[in-house]
């Protein structure tokens, strides 16, 4: 299975490979990953050159090695007016010029860092999508973003990323299914240890009433009941049950006379009375 790292590559370069046919999208496009977008990615870096990025020369030393910067000379878009096609066209443009994404601890989270002056109507622009993402300001930037799994896969898709989203989708249900699993274990072993510690005290307190006289006073089903739980020290209620042909709630009844009696002294001529000691 693929790293949270190479999904997130693997969807960014899937929106990346999709070229607009329409002029209008294209330009709408450009006009999300700028005005001014600086990549190291390869996919983004074809794709601003495709859309008529201008790569801009910057100061030796100012970015880090094989960052590239460019410049869009296209007018901003106009989102009240601009038709569906395009809003889908520029969303992918600011996403992948703006936008990251995580998949940390199995929790799923996009976000855009934006100009402060840009959170707010890009919040804006995204409740067209899903529902109203969050918003903050952090170290002089705004910060965008939506949580959730629904909610991102929702909103990558309408964008185009279907290939990299069955592969996200196939990591949920993964992992959904782990979950079950270990819950049903987790059950699984605490009822396992529950029945070990009941038979251990049902065999010693067997062995404390045989000491003492006291087994061999008990009724015929008690009696039952405890060899056959020396017997079969591991086996369940239900097969102490069916090896002794009584229902299974006599057999819990016995067990729990059993411990009660290893606890407690018997009243004389009580058979079952009991009173503390």
């Amino acid at each position: 299975m693929p790293s949270d790292r190479d999904l997130v590559d693997a969807i960014r370069a899937e929106l990346a490979a999709i070229d607009p046919a329409r002029p209008c999208d294209r330009a709408a496009e450009a006009a999300g990953l700028g005005p001014i977008l600086t990549t190291r990615e390869p996919a983004i870096l074809r794709l601003a050159l495709r859309l008529g990025g201008i790569p801009t020369p910057v100061a030796p030393g100012a970015l880090p090695t094989a960052t590239r910067h460019l410049t869009f000379e296209v007018p901003s878009l106009d989102w009240d007016a601009a038709p569906d096609h395009c809003r889908v066209a520029w969303l992918r443009g600011r996403f992948l010029a703006r936008g990251s994404l995580s998949f940390a601890t199995g929790r799923t989270h996009l976000e855009f860092v934006v100009p402060v002056a840009e959170a707010d109507e890009l919040a804006r622009r995204l409740t067209w999508v899903g529902p109203a993402p969050g918003r903050r300001e952090r170290r002089g930037l705004g910060v965008v973003t939506w949580k959730g799994a629904d909610t991102v896969a929702t909103f990558l898709r309408r964008l185009g990323a279907n290939a990299a989203l069955l592969e996200l989708e196939a990591r949920g249900v993964a992992r959904a299914l782990r979950g079950d699993l270990n819950r049903v274990l987790n059950a699984e072993s605490a009822n396992l240890q529950r029945s070990v510690a009941a038979a251990g005290r049902q065999l010693a307190a067997i062995d404390q009433l045989d000491a003492d006289g006291r087994l061999a006073r008990q009724p015929y089903v008690v009696r039952s009941v405890a060899e056959a739980r020396r017997e079969h020290p591991d086996a369940s209620l239900s097969d102490l049950a069916t090896r002794l042909t009584i229902h299974r709630s006599a057999v819990q009844r016995a067990l729990d006379r059993l411990e009660r009696l290893a606890l407690h002294e018997e009243e004389p001529g009580g058979h079952g009375q009991v009173r503390s000691t």
